[in-house]
């Protein structure tokens, strides 16, 4: 393994990439697309990743098919959701009549609708106009108000162009003024539109017209786009759009009106769609290599690494063991699902409720302060103020290298990078690839690991987990706020994931009123604690509490001392465990607790637990009914360890806290990291591997 140093200073970061797919099977390929601000000639192999911690950094040169270097110039960041139509006319474009859609402005600006761009009816300043071949032609005489559904229209004819503009009629409002044609486009509005009529582009035309709608800046809503003939009128009705960037496919409509909150019940009050402005579901950037895997591959988190004289960029992604191929016992989870969540966030650059913005940088948290094009996470706002719903691998994300951030993928590193220290084998798997295949994809592995914040869970997931620890799997849950949120996935959206967050829970923002419904497979979001499913039931933990000022160290419980689980405290001596790691112990940052109520086993063992927070670590707002000051110290801010058996012969192992990791490779011990929150570890490590089976008491 080598270890390169990292500069005190680095230069403003210009090479970056993104691949696809993320998880990957041995035998399988994998596509790297990647650029730079400046043109360079950049060196390209493929290494496999140790520890991704930069003070613990390491990284092994792995041969490939991969071309030495590779040519980088500068590749765009297309930003902005769409949709088009094509629209087969009954006649020569001559005969139109008119068009129009419904719409409900979020912001100031943006396209509404444009005719093969020969016609575009654009918001200005708040005000609806019409340019005809670059002048404007007809300019409502008022600002609109935002939010609030509108109906468009434009009626033209031999001698006139009319622009009216008035509040939905599906809402009941009364008809405003329209606003004639001003008389500054020149020429006749017919003429203009005949742009795309056979007659000018020739037979291979066929008569086809492409509307555009949004884009150009626009954050709002549109629904009901039409368009009329003097001799048919031809309608489209949203599922015949096509939609560029992912807007939101799936929100209330002009004629919502509160009675439903479930899309499938009354569709026609959700045939609207949402676009934004900074919406980023696919850089299209080409391929720029292929990398092959021998069937044979050692499973492990990889990586594309790009060295040049600009800089460098490592492109993480997960292979799992190829089909046939030998498995080992115990597979670690990567919860690439959470991945997508935090997503090129922001938070630890701009702050928030739990801590303050930063003010040095590390270079991949300062490219996305200079180029807030690369897409949000689910963590931020559009510019109208929703809440970002979609999050996309496919694109740079930032927070994905290693040492890039200590949240999430880097933790996670660190974990591998000590199950492969502590065992003899340990293989990887996504929860994207246990997304596809359920339960089968963990059916070979008597272990699973979960990474240190396993927060974001599609349905097809927690059922894969849960068929398989039903079987006798064993689960050793390391981190904290886990199986918290439920996502969902589509397959016409590959590489894109939804989340709505409904009602309740630690959240970044919430759901606008009727859109709690996910668009991908139309199940209700939220939390799986309010959706019947919480985290207790599969982890005999829940999330609790959250605060990022200071850790703590766990205290042993008389339990820990029950035969049914002293093992787990072989070779630890004293009742303290963890008073060291990130932020000063082992428990912090976010923490779960064992509740019966919440449906933790009764039967469980807490071994040991965390309450000496510092005054940030508060309860989770949705432990409350009221507003409310609690008692301090507060007993529901607890971290608890906890063990207990499952039927079949299976247990589940968690220690409720994010910060486990950052106490497992501390070198308090002459082995470096062989301390308490090792040991423990490894003991259970080492007889969950070990086939005999648990015996659920009673």
């Amino acid at each position: 393994m080598t270890s390169p140093l990292v500069p005190e200073s680095p230069p403003a970061k210009q090479v970056v990439g993104y691949c696809d797919p993320w998880s990957v099977r041995g035998g399988e390929g994998v596509r790297l697309h990647a650029g730079s601000h400046v043109p360079v000639r950049a060196r390209l192999d493929l290494v496999r990743l140790g520890s991704g911690h930069h003070r613990r950094f390491a990284e092994e040169p792995v041969p490939s098919d991969l071309p030495s270097h590779v040519d980088l110039t500068e590749r765009p960041y297309p930003a902005g959701s769409y949709a088009t139509v094509e629209a087969v006319l009954a006649t020569a474009i001559g005969g139109v009549t008119g068009l129009g859609v419904h719409f409900y402005p979020s912001g100031s600006g943006g396209d509404l609708v444009a005719v093969d761009d020969a016609v575009v009816i654009r918001l200005v300043d708040g005000r609806p106009q019409v340019e005809m071949g670059g002048s404007v032609a007809a300019t409502y005489d008022r600002p609109l108000e935002q939010r609030r559904w509108y109906e468009l229209a434009v009626a033209v004819d031999a001698e006139r162009l009319e622009l009216v503009v008035s509040p939905s009629r599906l809402n009941g409002a009364a008809r405003l003024n329209g606003a004639r044609r001003s008389g500054a486009g020149g020429g006749s509005p017919t003429a203009v539109l005949e742009v795309a009529a056979p007659r000018e582009l020739g037979p291979a035309c066929s008569g086809t017209v492409r509307l555009r709608f949004a884009g150009g800046g626009f954050d709002g809503k549109m629904a009901r786009p039409w368009m009329r003939g003097s001799e048919r009128v031809e309608r489209w009705r949203m599922p015949e759009l096509c939609l560029h960037q992912l807007p939101d496919p799936v929100v209330t409509g002009p004629a919502w009106d509160g009675t439903v909150l479930d899309p499938a019940a009354r569709p026609a009050h959700y045939d609207a769609v949402a676009f934004h402005r900074d919406d980023l579901y696919d850089a299209g950037w080409p391929v720029e290599a292929t990398v092959h895997l021998p069937a044979d591959t050692p499973s492990g988190i990889y990586c594309f690494r790009l060295r040049s004289e600009l800089g460098e960029d490592r492109v993480p992604f997960f292979v799992a063991p190829g089909p046939g191929a030998p498995t080992a016992d115990v597979a670690f989870l990567a919860p690439v699902a959470t991945y997508l969540a935090y997503a090129n966030h922001r938070m630890t650059i701009t702050g928030s409720d739990f801590f303050p913005a930063r003010s040095r940088l590390r270079p991949e948290q300062q490219y996305l302060v200079d180029h807030p094009e690369v897409g949000l996470s689910h963590y931020e706002y559009h510019p109208d103020g929703t809440g970002v719903a979609f999050s996309s691998r496919l694109r740079p994300i930032l927070n994905t290298r290693p040492g890039a951030d200590g949240w999430g993928f880097t933790p996670d590193s660190d974990i591998l990078a000590y199950l492969a220290r502590t065992l003899d084998a340990v293989d990887v798997l996504t929860d994207e690839t246990l997304h596809h295949d359920g339960a089968a994809a963990l059916e070979p592995y008597r272990v699973l690991v979960t990474g240190s914040h396993p927060e974001y869970w599609s349905t097809a997931m927690l059922d894969g987990l849960e068929a398989w620890l039903e079987t006798g799997g064993r689960l050793v849950y390391l981190g904290g706020n886990g199986f918290y949120w439920r996502v969902a996935f589509s397959d016409r959206w590959p590489g894109a994931m939804e989340v709505r967050r409904a009602e309740d829970g630690t959240r970044a923002w919430t759901a606008s009123p009727g859109e709690a419904h996910h668009a991908f497979g139309g199940e209700y979001g939220g939390l799986w604690r309010r959706l019947g499913r919480p985290p207790n039931l599969v982890a005999g933990v829940g999330f609790a509490a959250q605060g990022f000022d200071r850790a703590a160290s766990y205290r042993r419980t008389p339990a820990s001392r029950d035969p049914r689980a002293a093992w787990i405290f072989e070779g630890v001596e004293g009742e303290v465990i963890g008073d060291f790691g990130v932020g000063g112990g082992a428990a912090g940052q976010e923490v779960d607790r064992f509740d019966v109520t919440l449906g933790s086993p009764a039967h469980a063992l807490v071994l040991a637990s965390a309450s000496e927070f510092g005054e940030q670590m508060l309860r989770t707002k949705e432990e409350f009914h009221a507003t409310v000051i609690p008692a301090r110290p507060d007993p529901m801010v607890r971290a608890d360890m906890v063990f207990f058996e499952t039927p079949a012969g299976g247990a589940v192992f968690s220690v409720g806290s994010i910060s486990w990791w950052g106490a497992l490779a501390v070198p308090t011990g002459s082995g470096g990291g062989d301390n308490d929150v090792a040991r423990i570890t490894a003991n259970v490590l080492r007889r969950f591997a070990d086939p005999a089976p648990f015996t659920v008491p009673g």
